[in-house]
């Protein structure tokens, strides 16, 4: 009876030890395959949220099955230690991105569209046609949110550069052409007579590649030419920063190209 005992109590050991780090393991591989297939088009970005939710769901269950193992051993002595510190360690590795993401939710603003022009943001026309209903609606900012934007993302300001439309436009192709985005309106290739140039593109995040739709607005102020920018996400209630990281870091390159077209750059903040 002893025997049959012991072999028991180890059998359940075991078995929680070893699915903690089979279940760690499946959802470390499910992880990696649909962050890749999304990438690649492969999966669609709704589906895609579902998935990750199972993923995290999976690793919270393995690192208690884990918790609940070494109690096992803690208090009988039972085996397993080695099945149950590969699937706590593994689920953990797992659920640090969603723990990055739960920081950045709670210490950023909830926007999901940003303007460096508040009042009068450059026109997502094309992006409006392009997106569906499981899509956010391109809407126009709140005073709340406006408000929060100003507060929160100082730096996302336009551009002012002492030079030609057609020569912020040259500038503004080449620094789109190596942002590898998707071009939906191009710039027009004459007629500049209204004084206006606009173009819309989509945006991916760098590893879930999320997309955001992109408006660059440029506007011939005589012996200047004011740049506007603007990026709304198509997804979520909050971008995580990333639009207005992606509006800053644009527009800093362009300061760079126009710097080495030009020899001289100025910039100048818009009335909010």
């Amino acid at each position: 009876m002893a025997e049959f005992q012991t072999r028991y109590h180890e059998v359940r050991t075991t078995r929680s030890a070893g699915l903690s780090r089979g279940m760690a393991s499946f959802a470390a591989v499910l992880l990696v395959t649909v962050v890749l297939g999304h990438r690649r088009g492969l999966v669609d970005t709704t589906a895609f949220f579902w998935v990750l939710g199972i993923v995290a769901l999976l690793a919270a269950f393995a690192l208690l099955l884990s918790g609940f193992a070494f109690s096992r051993l803690w208090k009988f002595g039972d085996r397993g230690g080695h099945d149950l510190t590969f699937g706590a360690l593994l689920a953990l590795v797992v659920l640090a991105p969603f723990g990055f993401v739960a920081y950045q939710i709670a210490t950023l603003p909830m926007l999901r569209d940003i303007s460096t022009d508040v009042d009068d943001p450059p026109a997502l026309t094309a992006a409006a046609s392009l997106r569906t209903s499981a899509m956010n609606r391109l809407e126009i900012p709140t005073a709340g949110e406006r408000t929060l934007q100003t507060q929160s993302y100082p730096l996302v300001a336009g551009r002012r550069y002492d030079l030609s439309l057609d020569q912020v436009l040259q500038s503004v192709s080449a620094v789109l052409a190596r942002q590898g985005w998707e071009i939906v309106v191009p710039p027009p290739a004459a007629d500049k007579a209204t004084g206006e140039v606009d173009i819309e593109a989509v945006a991916r995040t760098f590893i879930l590649a999320l997309p955001s739709d992109v408006a660059i607005r440029m506007v011939d102020d005589g012996d200047s030419t004011f740049v506007d920018m603007r990026s709304a996400s198509r997804y979520g209630r909050h971008d995580l920063g990333e639009n207005a990281a992606r509006i800053t870091a644009f527009l800093a390159e362009l300061d760079q190209e126009i710097a080495n077209q030009a020899g001289t750059a100025t910039t100048a903040t818009p009335e909010q």
